[in-house]
C-alpha cells in the first residue's frame, strides 16, 4: 500500500502543470546518478551489442567520405557533377543542410534556457553534441568546395606578403565568420555545461586513467558555492552570446542565395525561411536519434512524451513557417511580372526535376501536417517516422533551391541538366558515417543527459509537492 502511496505522490509530484510528466517512475538523486553515469563506465563485456554494432557500420559508412575525399584532392573538384549553369552543386546543398541541423541544440540549449523551460533538460546536452558534429560535417564541403583547401587561410584577414585581402563585401566570407564564431560559442557552451558532470564521473572514477582524464576536463570543479555562482553567471552569459547566433548564421547562409540576381534567390524572404526550416530540420535530427537511443540505453524514463509533444510541436510551427515561405514564392514569383522569375516558378511545377519539388511539398507540408494530433506527437513511431519525412523534405529543399534555380538561368544556350556523380553521394553519405560516429563515441565516454540538471528537476518538483502539502 505504502509503494502504490508513494508511485502515485511522485506521478503527482513530476507532473506539476498538467502537460505530463517530465521524468516518469520512480526516481531518487542515486537512481538518477546512476541511470546516466553509469554509461561511460560499461566495461567492454556489458557494453550493448548495439554499439558495436552501430560503430562499426558507421565507421564503415565513413571511409567513403575518407575514399571521396582522397580521390578530390587527387584529381580536383571535376569529379563532381558541376558544370557551367550549376556551379553550386551537392557540396552547397549538403553544407546548408548540416548546418540546418546544427541549429536546433542551440535553440534548446540557449533560448529554452533563457525562457525557463525545464523540458529541456533531458535533450540539451545530447543536442549541444549534435550540433558541434553537424557543424563539422557542414565545414568540410565548403573547405574541399574551394579546390585548394591547403589555401583556405586566405579567406581569413591575416596579414600577409601578398597582400590579398578577403572581399569583405561576399556573404561567402561573412559565412567563414559566421560558422567558426557558431562552432566556437557551441564548444565553450557545450564544455560549459558539461563541467559539473565530468567532476562527477572524476569521483567516481576507479581507475586512474579515466580518472586524470575526466580529472583535467573538469577544471577544478569541487561543487562549493562558489564555483556554482560562477558556473551559473558564465553558462547564463553564453546563452546570450548564443541565442542571436541561432537567427544571425542561418541568415548569413541565406544571404549566400539571396544578394545574387539569380531567378529564385533574390528575394528578402530567405533569412527568415532559412532559420524557419534549420529548426526544423535540427528538432527532426534530435527526435531521430533521442527516441531509439533513449529505449536502447534504457533511459527512456528521463525522455518522455512530454519532450515528444513539445518538440514536435516546435517542429510543427517551423513547418507552418516553412509553408508559408513556400506560398511567398510562389506569389512573389508570379507578382514580380519578371518573365524570368515567372518561369522559374513554372519550372519547379512541371519542369524536368519538378519530382524534387513536389516529393519536399510532400515531406515537408502534407506529411508533417500529421503532427496537429496529440497522438502522433506522442507515439513514437509515429513522431520518428515524421522526423524521417522533414530530414529528407529539407535536404530536398535544398536541391530544388541550388539547382532548379541553377540548371536553367537567363541564357537557354548554357542550360544543362545536373546531378550528382558517385563521389557526390559517396561523400554526403560518408559525412553521415562520420556523424554517426561522433555520436556513437560520444555517447560511450560522457553523459549524454546532463546529471545535475535531472537531478535539479527532481528538487524542483519535489519541493514544489512540498509547498502543496503545506
Amino acid at each position: 500500500m505504502a509503494d502504490l502511496l508513494e508511485d502515485e505522490v511522485f506521478e503527482r509530484v513530476v507532473d506539476v502543470d498538467g502537460q505530463g510528466p517530465l521524468i516518469e517512475g520512480q526516481n531518487d538523486l542515486a537512481s538518477i546518478d546512476h541511470d546516466i553515469g553509469h554509461i561511460p563506465f560499461m566495461s567492454l563485456k556489458n557494453t550493448p551489442k548495439f554499439w558495436y554494432g552501430g560503430t562499426f557500420i558507421a565507421f564503415c559508412v565513413m571511409q567513403l567520405l575518407f575514399l571521396a575525399i582522397t580521390v578530390l584532392l587527387w584529381k580536383g573538384t571535376g569529379i563532381w557533377g558541376l558544370n557551367v549553369p550549376v556551379a553550386w552543386g551537392f557540396a552547397i546543398i549538403n553544407f546548408v543542410w548540416w548546418i540546418g541541423i546544427g541549429h536546433a541544440g542551440t535553440l534548446i540549449s540557449a533560448i529554452l534556457f533563457l525562457l525557463k523551460q525545464d523540458w529541456r533538460m533531458s535533450i540539451a546536452r545530447f543536442s549541444e553534441a549534435m550540433t558541434l558534429f553537424a557543424v563539422a560535417c557542414a565545414g568540410l564541403f565548403p573547405l574541399f568546395h574551394v579546390g585548394r583547401p591547403w589555401l583556405a587561410w586566405w579567406l581569413f584577414p591575416i596579414p600577409n606578403t601578398f597582400g590579398m585581402w578577403p572581399q569583405f563585401r561576399s556573404p561567402l566570407l561573412w559565412d567563414v565568420f559566421a560558422v567558426s564564431t557558431y562552432a566556437t560559442v557551441s564548444v565553450l557552451f557545450w564544455y560549459t555545461g558539461l563541467i559539473p558532470d565530468v567532476a562527477s564521473l572524476r569521483d567516481r572514477a576507479n581507475k586512474k586513467i579515466p580518472k586524470f582524464i575526466y580529472g583535467v576536463m573538469a577544471l577544478g570543479w569541487r561543487g562549493s558555492a562558489r564555483h556554482w555562482h560562477r558556473y551559473e553567471i558564465a553558462y547564463l552569459l553564453l546563452a546570450g552570446i548564443s541565442t542571436p547566433l541561432v537567427v544571425s548564421v542561418h541568415s548569413i547562409v541565406s544571404l549566400d542565395f539571396a544578394v545574387s540576381v539569380v531567378p529564385g534567390w533574390h528575394t528578402t524572404i530567405f533569412p527568415p525561411y532559412f532559420v524557419a526550416g534549420a529548426i526544423y530540420a535540427g528538432f527532426a535530427m534530435v527526435l531521430t536519434i533521442m527516441i531509439p537511443v533513449a529505449k536502447l540505453y534504457k533511459v527512456e524514463h528521463f525522455f518522455t512524451k512530454r519532450h515528444m509533444n513539445n518538440m514536435s510541436k516546435v517542429m510543427l510551427v517551423a513547418g507552418l513557417v516553412v509553408a508559408y515561405g513556400y506560398l511567398m514564392e510562389v506569389f512573389f514569383g508570379y507578382y514580380s511580372g519578371n518573365e524570368y522569375e515567372r518561369y522559374m516558378i513554372m519550372n519547379r511545377f512541371s519542369g524536368p526535376y519538378n519530382w524534387g519539388y513536389w516529393a519536399l511539398i510532400l515531406c515537408n507540408i502534407a506529411v508533417p501536417m500529421a503532427l496537429w494530433s496529440y497522438k502522433v506527437r506522442t507515439s513514437v513511431w509515429a513522431c520518428w517516422i515524421v522526423c524521417q519525412f522533414i530530414s529528407v523534405g529539407m535536404w530536398l529543399e535544398r536541391f530544388v533551391i541550388v539547382v532548379m534555380s541553377l540548371h536553367r538561368e537567363f541564357l537557354p544556350s548554357s542550360w544543362d541538366a545536373y546531378m550528382g556523380t558517385k563521389w557526390d553521394w559517396m561523400m554526403y553519405i560518408g559525412t553521415m558515417g562520420f556523424f554517426c560516429v561522433l555520436c556513437f563515441l560520444f555517447m560511450r565516454t560522457l553523459p549524454m543527459i546532463a546529471i545535475f540538471e535531472i537531478k535539479e528537476l527532481h528538487h524542483k518538483t519535489n519541493h514544489h509537492h512540498d509547498l502543496d502539502d503545506h
